[in-house]
């Protein structure tokens, strides 16, 4: 019995510290050890049903009693009753959940196992290519995933530094039981927000086909007017392993089950996906001699525009090593082993974060395989494994049953977030999260739902895609997939979401002006450099080396910026830089300046785009000779043969920036049909008049 109450008193504990606001009227600060050993122990049951409360009829926030008033009240409460409920505790539950709570709605996070809170079961990062740009935006909208990568993060880089800034991305790779416990102790933490774990079943749908709530595996009833379902790869998961299979959603943790055959009763149409996690091994018995370091970068980036929460903090060094000869023919020998190429699993995997049998080294090979496999590479080869490498299948629904809200167009109240709607990768799924979860709050307030424009971010551009394209593979997000993706940088991500934030009701009044004193700096730079004028000088002439062209007299600091290589360092150098901006502040007005052309003509690019809807596509098109079209479009677009424009915008997988190099392809093909053609007259014409002269 002691060590049965010692475990309710922690899980208890972690949802109310014993020093909480909660904690005078159940424990004294003084209360001792002995004491809390003979409490009741039926007590921590009271606490699992501490939120309990009646709904109000009006479909207007729950106001929370205090705890004292719920414990003596609670018999005559046959349910739990909440504005929003989330079905899952990963990354897109969390964000789901918090941004809810954070609105004033009484929410309820029901996850498979709480200790697995904004687990990272694959690689350990966050960020990189278009999906740094994902978490500067969840982060202006208010959200945690930036801030909690900030502060546990064991590396930082910034990629693609030597191109623009639209495809520049800062990727961490994080410690990922910190990361996880941080983000349990926000949420934990977190007012309105109540956690507890349950399998979820199935959805309890009133006679309006709006969701009424959820009711578990073991009968318990849950009600909300809003429902979130963030269950990643849960939902029916099974793990691969060779031709050997389990149930589950991740290695040592059980699949959800039921819930799919639920949502098919009610019309949904579900399919199976694929994704994988590598092995792991000992550091200790690798070699890293021979293996390309890859440090950190000296000067740190951060994901939140909150500079309260930029920690600094000892960065570890990453290693390089590569695939061999070796690898690549044990991996061919054995192809017939594997979960897909062997034909037991017939759902696809993500494109973009392939397996070893494609590209990456996730793999579904046999155990007796895998540390063969591994001692190929370069410093590994007396390595020992300690985790098998694992393939995981699992149960999702096509998005395009959701609205751009992330509702679903079946069930009123009813929202799919994260891998359910067919996504790969812990950003994608905390882009969706915060949406849902603002939606689910404001849908039980009786308030309209945001929608994201993909011209007003990532996230728009993510769910867009999703909603509109019928995706039958993991979607990664990439830069290439936006056609704003100029206007839509990491840099600016604040100042196009955080006013809408702070509508909302997530930005707070120390954020916001945080926020607005930047975009003063910014502004009031921007003018200063419009009006300092330099006439000759040491500035002037390395301007003049550095961008190989010459500088004007009293040309004025701006037009020094926009000159090719030119940085804002260089005017630091000189003694013509603001000493009172951060870098940050810096590298923002260097950006609006130095881009501005490039901005104005994409936006013209997009306004000219509107016309070209409509027109005919050659039907002996070659489209795997067009080397600007990524391979996923050329693979598509021959497949499908679209008639027009738009309908080749609407094949799933064909980015908007496909289309963009399709019609310059198109517009250069009948140009040089043109010429020919004027060609060929001009010569019919000479042979006229060559044969007139003859028979004169």
């Amino acid at each position: 019995m002691a060590t049965t109450l010692a475990i309710h008193l922690s899980r208890f504990g972690s949802q109310f510290p014993l020093f909480s606001r909660f904690a005078p009227r159940l424990f004294p600060k003084q209360c001792s050890l002995s004491l809390i050993r003979r409490i009741d122990p039926r007590f921590h049951f009271y606490c699992a049903l501490f939120s309990s409360i009646h709904h109000s009829p009006r479909r207007r926030f729950c106001v929370s009693a205090s705890a004292s008033q719920e414990l003596n009240n609670h018999s005559d409460t046959p349910d739990e009753r909440y504005d929003v409920i989330i079905v899952g505790g990963g990354h897109a539950g969390c964000e789901a959940a918090l941004a809810s709570a954070r609105l004033g709605a009484k929410t309820l996070l029901l996850t498979l196992n709480i200790d697995r809170i904004a687990w990272q079961p694959c690689n350990p990062a966050v960020g990189g290519p278009a999906k740094s740009q994902l978490v500067h935006e969840v982060d202006a909208l208010g959200g945690e995933i930036g801030k909690v990568a900030d502060r546990c993060y064991l590396q930082k880089r910034v990629l693609n530094v030597s191109r623009g800034p639209a495809v520049r991305a800062l990727r961490a790779q994080t410690d990922k039981r910190e990361y996880a416990l941080e983000m349990q102790k926000i949420v934990e933490s977190t007012p309105h927000l109540s956690v507890r774990e349950a399998m979820v079943t199935d959805i309890l749908v009133g006679k309006n086909d709006n969701v009424e709530g959820v009711q578990t595996f073991f009968g318990m009833k849950f009600y909300a007017p809003s429902v979130v379902l963030t269950t990643g790869t849960f939902m029916s998961g099974k793990i691969w392993i060779g031709r050997t299979s389990m149930p589950a959603g991740r290695a040592g943790e059980a699949a959800s089950q039921g819930l799919t055959e639920n949502l098919q009763q009610f019309g949904f149409e579900t399919d199976r996906l694929k994704t994988g996690t590598p092995a792991r091994v000992d550091c200790r018995t690798v070699d890293f001699s021979g293996l390309e370091p890859q440090h950190g970068d000296e000067e740190i980036s951060w994901f939140s525009f909150d500079p309260n929460y930029h920690t600094v903090r000892e960065q570890m060094c990453c290693y390089l090593t590569r695939t061999t000869k070796k690898t690549h023919q044990l991996i061919k020998e054995n192809l017939h082993e594997t979960p897909t190429y062997g034909g037991w699993v017939e759902a696809k995997g993500p494109r973009y974060c392939p397996s070893i049998e494609d590209k990456g080294f996730s793999t579904g090979l046999p155990e007796r395989l895998q540390l063969p496999l591994l001692r190929t590479l370069p410093g590994l080869e007396k390595c020992s494994m300690l985790r098998l490498a694992y393939a995981v299948e699992y149960d999702y629904l096509p998005a395009y049953q959701c609205f751009r809200s992330l509702m679903t167009k079946k069930i009123e109240g009813l929202f799919f977030s994260g891998q359910i709607n067919g996504t790969t990768g812990y950003e994608e799924a905390a882009a969706q999260g915060i949406l849902s979860g603002i939606n689910a709050a404001r849908h039980s307030d009786g308030k309209p739902l945001i929608v994201l424009e993909r011209e007003s971010s990532y996230i728009g551009t993510l769910i867009d895609d999703l909603v509109t394209k019928d995706l039958r593979e993991p979607y990664r997000m990439l830069t290439s997939r936006s056609e704003h993706r100029l206007l839509l940088r990491s840099d600016n991500a604040d100042s196009r979401l955080t006013p809408l934030g702070r509508e909302i009701g997530l930005i707070d009044d120390m954020r916001w002006k945080t926020y607005q004193d930047k975009q003063a700096r910014i502004s009031e730079e921007k003018k200063r450099l419009k009006t300092v004028r330099v006439s000759g000088g040491d500035l002037a002439a390395e301007v003049s080396e550095v961008s190989g062209q010459p500088v004007k007299e009293s040309s004025t600091l701006e037009s020094l910026l926009k000159k090719p290589h030119v940085q804002y360092k260089l005017f630091d150098k000189h003694g013509f830089g603001n000493a009172q901006l951060s870098r940050v502040d810096k590298e923002c007005a260097e950006i609006d300046i130095k881009y501005e052309g490039f901005i104005l003509r994409q936006q013209n690019q997009l306004r000219q785009m509107a016309h070209q809807q409509h027109r005919r596509l050659p039907e002996d098109l070659d489209y795997y000779a067009m080397t600007t079209l990524s391979n996923e479009s050329r693979e598509k677009l021959s497949k499908v043969r679209p008639q027009t424009i738009g309908q080749a915008s609407r094949v799933g997988g064909v980015s908007p920036a496909d289309i963009t190099a399709l019609v310059i392809i198109l517009e250069s093909n009948r140009r040089k049909a043109l010429h020919q053609t004027r060609l060929a007259s001009t010569l019919v014409d000479e042979g006229q008049q060559v044969s007139k002269a003859i028979n004169i």
